[in-house]
């Protein structure tokens, strides 16, 4: 049977983890090959998520930074863009608090929030308010003038080592070079609902790894009570549901290209988004405060998880499936 898990659970990072470790083994990863992964929709989807949430699975912080870069060589692809070679990409296109960047006169001005690798990365896919049309997408390189990380603003404790601080523009000079694609064309490309989907592996991933932590505490506590049972059993299923429709999905966005993408690709979010939850309200349950308070990875784990999976809005995006589930007749 076709999952995103492998039966084994992967090793742990070295300690201690911070960016530049966390930095230093993306880059390793790259140069050995790993993040060359099959463009989504290619044929091969089954097996670029399933990298990463295997990525996802050994740290979400990892995990964040290589889903990142992949999504960013993803997208170039997708518009016909050969990437800097040797490059580490990110996407940075939030849209959180009334912040953003917009091209002005000519050049990129603006705020963007939580731009992981904002200190570390080669290059950057940055969303722009372009004149008074849609948004267009951007390369920058962030070595050029007018680009400044804000670290201060930067001080979550989960995924804490990935950088995700402010990045401002302060009236970067932007040519024909700098632009991607049509403005419009990013959001509204075929790629955007599997780069989401991409994310969701990650999140998948990052769950699993909270539920091995707590399967390897019980078996060295060599007791467990029904109840401890009956919630990892629950954990255990609500990984399994997500990850069988990542896989289904995955089976038919490379087989049946009708397919209405940012419904399928909602679904394997939303799925994940509720699996994390489950995961988070009950692994702490089932473990007690011993291995919350006795070893930092569990807790870490965690606290990771709560972060990155809010990236999923909830109700609002669950209200936006069903909006689309009721035009034209849809069931």
């Amino acid at each position: 049977m076709k999952t995103l898990l492998e039966p084994a659970a992967p090793e742990p990072l070295p300690e201690p983890r911070t960016v530049e470790t966390i930095t230093a083994m993306v880059r390793l990863l790259m140069q050995n090959g790993v993040l060359d992964l099959p463009l989504p929709g290619g044929g091969d989807t089954w097996g670029r998520w399933t990298t990463l949430a295997g990525l996802g699975r050994r740290d979400l912080v990892l995990g964040r930074l290589a889903e990142g870069h992949t999504d960013a060589l993803a997208i170039l692809a997708e518009a016909g863009r050969e990437p800097v070679p040797d490059a580490l990409y990110g996407v940075w296109a939030a849209r959180s608090g009334g912040t953003g960047a917009a091209v002005v006169g000519g050049a990129l001005t603006g705020t963007v929030r939580f731009c992981t690798g904002a200190q570390v990365l080669d290059r950057a896919l940055v969303m722009a308010d372009y004149e008074d049309g849609p948004p267009i997408l951007l390369e920058v390189g962030l070595d050029e003038p007018g680009v400044q990380p804000l670290p201060e603003t930067w001080q979550a404790i989960g995924m804490d080592a990935s950088d995700s601080g402010d990045v401002r523009f302060d009236g970067v000079p932007m040519t024909s070079d700098h632009i991607v694609a049509e403005p419009g064309w990013y959001l509204s490309r075929p790629g955007f609902g599997l780069g989401g989907a991409g994310v969701a592996a990650v999140w998948l991933g990052g769950c699993a790894a909270v539920v091995d932590s707590v399967t390897a505490y019980l078996r060295a506590r060599g007791a467990a009570d029904d109840h401890q049972y009956a919630h990892l059993g629950a954990l255990h299923t609500a990984l399994h549901q997500a990850d069988a429709l990542l896989v289904r999905t995955a089976e038919v966005v490379d087989t049946e290209q009708d397919e209405d993408l940012p419904l399928l690709t909602g679904f394997c979010r939303a799925a994940v988004e509720h699996a994390a939850r489950q995961v988070l309200d009950i692994a702490p349950e089932i473990t007690g405060p011993t291995a919350l308070c006795r070893d930092r990875r569990l807790p870490r784990q965690l606290a990771d998880l709560m972060v990155y999976v809010r990236q999923h809005h909830g109700a609002r995006d669950l209200a936006a499936l069903a909006v689309e589930l009721l035009k034209d007749g849809r069931r």
